[in-house]
């Protein structure tokens, strides 16, 4: 099963969608239920993980290493801040499922 969440930065979920099968591309699950769409309407940043890649630039994910190729130390630190900032989130998906 496939479920997308909207949260707010200290983690609270603010929108839980409608179920799709589990085989569903968490894009594009996100794309079917517009979450990108409304958010950036909205003024409101999305924070990702490498799921979205390739969702627009409304939505920041991970810098992806290229092949053979080391990430920088400020790309290494960009994707820690990122994964930092979406902690608080991750923990009440979590929460959600148990």
């Amino acid at each position: 099963m496939n479920v997308q969440v909207v949260a707010d930065p200290a983690g609270k979920l603010l929108w839980i969608s409608p179920a799709l099968p589990g085989r569903t591309h968490d894009l594009t699950a996100a794309r079917t239920h517009r979450i990108i769409r409304i958010c950036e309407r909205q003024g409101v940043p999305v924070l990702a993980d490498r799921a979205y890649i390739g969702a627009g630039s409304w939505v920041t994910t991970p810098i992806r290493r290229r092949p053979h190729q080391d990430l920088t130390a400020t790309q290494r630190t960009i994707n820690r801040a990122l994964s930092a900032a979406r902690a608080p989130v991750e923990q009440s998906v979590a929460r959600l499922k148990s």
